[in-house]
C-alpha cells in the first residue's frame, strides 16, 4: 500500500511542478521584456525543466529496480518452498510405497 502513496505523491509533485512551468512560461510571455531577454528566460526555464525530468527519470528507474529486485527475491523464496515441498511429498510417497511393499 505504500507504493501506492509514493507514486501518487510523485504524480501529484510532477502535476505541481509542470502547472507551475506552465505558469511561469505564461508569466514571461506576457512580462513586458525585450525578446533576447524573453528568450534566455525561456531557455534557462527549459533547461531546468529537463533537469527535473531528467532527476525524476533517474529516481523512477531506481525505484522500478528495487522493486525487481525485491519480486525476483519473493520469487526465488517462494520457488525454493515450493521445491521443498515437492521434495517432501516424493519422499513421503516413497515411504508409503516402501510400507505396503514391506506388508
Amino acid at each position: 500500500m505504500s507504493k501506492d502513496k509514493d507514486i501518487g505523491t510523485g504524480t501529484m509533485l510532477l502535476s505541481f511542478l509542470a502547472g507551475a512551468a506552465v505558469g511561469i512560461g505564461a508569466a514571461l510571455l506576457l512580462a513586458p521584456n525585450t525578446g533576447e531577454e524573453l528568450r534566455g528566460k525561456i531557455k534557462d526555464l527549459a533547461d531546468d525543466a529537463v533537469d527535473k525530468i531528467k532527476e525524476y527519470a533517474s529516481e523512477a528507474q531506481d525505484k522500478i529496480r528495487s522493486s525487481y529486485e525485491d519480486g525476483k527475491d519473493l520469487v526465488l523464496e517462494k520457488k525454493n518452498i515450493i521445491s521443498s515441498a515437492i521434495e517432501a511429498g516424493k519422499e513421503a510417497m516413497e515411504r508409503e510405497r516402501e510400507k505396503k511393499t514391506q506388508v
